[in-house]
């Protein structure tokens, strides 16, 4: 059951359609396969994994919650699409990992178990919702003083028009036509002043670029398209 407002339903229903393909590396997901080695080399610069308590918020089909309980976490992924929760849920199945997952808002969680996580994360989700800053908030409360808070996202520039939108799904078909609303990207200084309200310092932002000759996606100082932030907790 859906227990927020904070949610768009056309976009659960879209990447729910889509949760049977989540899991082929060549399928509509294969750009979330390719940047996921990025994501925790991000991720595992910044915070120690192994026997820390994880949430993965907006988890989808589980590739990231899977990358971090396999870095030796104890992960709660949490999605409100149940297509994809199932998914996720079936394909760690598998695989002997401490890993668990919900259908419920981060909102829901984080007034049921605050303060109770050594690393948070949340990937490519905060576009998708209607008031991302209340994303930014629950995730805050949802992690320890001193732990760590990670996003990405895309940034409202016209180059990631372009390059994410027109490129990414109208020429190079690197994922389905329809994916991303420009209009609800989020500038790194919109997140950051979000994330100062909540308590949360900025530690490290990178970008994420594509090289379509060689195929292969890097990290760097340029956060123009996707880009990757870092945040600790502050406060008591």
């Amino acid at each position: 059951m859906i227990a927020t407002e904070n949610v768009n339903p056309a976009e659960i229903h879209k990447f729910g359609s889509l949760a049977d393909s989540w899991w082929n590396p060549n399928g509509a997901f294969k750009t979330l396969h390719a940047v996921n080695p990025l994501r925790m080399q991000f991720i595992r610069a910044h915070a120690s994994l192994p026997g820390c308590r994880i949430l993965d918020v907006g988890c989808g089909g589980g590739i990231l919650s899977e990358a971090l309980a396999e870095a030796g976490g104890e992960v709660l992924g949490i999605d409100l699409a149940p297509e994809l929760v199932a998914v996720a849920t079936r394909h760690a199945e598998a695989g002997n990992l401490n890993l668990r997952y919900r259908s419920l808002s981060v909102e829901a969680l984080a007034d049921e178990v605050p303060g109770q996580f050594d690393v948070v994360t949340c990937m490519e989700m905060l576009e998708h919702v209607p008031r991302p800053e209340s994303v930014v908030n629950a995730v805050a409360r949802l992690v320890r003083p001193g732990g760590w808070v990670f996003f990405s996202t895309l940034n409202r520039h016209p180059r990631a028009w372009l390059l994410a939108v027109v490129a990414a799904e109208y020429v190079l078909n690197m994922i389905p036509k329809g994916t991303h609303d420009y209009n609800t990207f989020i500038r790194p200084s919109e997140l950051t002043a979000w994330a100062r309200t909540a308590d949360l310092t900025l530690r490290d932002m990178a970008g994420v670029s594509y090289n379509p000759l060689t195929r292969q996606f890097s990290l760097g100082g340029d956060t123009g398209v996707n880009y990757l932030a870092a945040f600790m907790r502050t406060g008591d």
